[in-house]
């Protein structure tokens, strides 16, 4: 049976490895290897502040081609995983982290 999911507006948190590593995962069941290692490798679902998740890319093309094609996704499953709602998902290259 489903969780129920927070609505609720939480704190700035780092998300910690495991966080990270459950939504890569997922993220990757549902996409399939092949398309999960041409998009997220490399990837790094950071924080998240309030309603919004940052995550790092390896480059600049890849947090644009996740920021256009993945949000979605990656906002329901970080939501589920982290039983908070996400509105926005804001994906950044790692050269600005």
């Amino acid at each position: 049976m489903p969780q129920a999911i927070d609505h609720s507006v939480a704190e700035k948190m780092e998300l910690s490895d495991i966080q990270d590593y459950a939504i890569q995962a997922r993220v990757a069941s549902v996409l399939g290897a092949q398309e999960f290692d041409r998009v997220f490798t490399g990837v790094r679902f950071a924080s998240l502040d309030g309603t919004l998740l940052y995550v790092y890319a390896k480059d600049e093309s890849t947090a644009a081609d996740m920021e256009d094609d993945f949000a979605l996704l990656i906002a329901d499953i970080a939501g589920r995983i982290l039983k908070q709602m996400i509105d926005v998902v804001v994906v950044l290259p790692k050269v600005l982290q």
